[in-house]
């Protein structure tokens, strides 16, 4: 049985609310977030490399260059 989507709807608020996990500052916030996958991405593949898993290696490399550049990234336009 579907329903079609009737009956009462909710009365917003007026007030905006931030998506879940939107951090901006703080703990837990993006930055944060950058230096936990970074450390992560290289223990994956130091763990990678001692398997032989190669493709994989270059995979958690790449992780861990594309977090060092964002970290970057974001420091230059905080300079700004």
């Amino acid at each position: 049985m579907n329903s079609t989507g009737g009956g009462r709807k909710r009365k917003a608020s007026g007030r905006r609310r931030r998506p879940a996990g939107d951090e901006t500052a703080g703990e837990g916030g993006p930055d944060d977030a950058l230096v936990l996958i970074a450390a992560a991405a290289a223990k994956l593949a130091k763990l990678a490399r001692r398997h032989k898993f190669e493709v994989l290696e270059r995979l958690f490399a790449m992780a861990r260059l594309e977090a060092d550049e964002q970290q970057r990234s974001r420091s230059r336009r905080k300079l700004s």
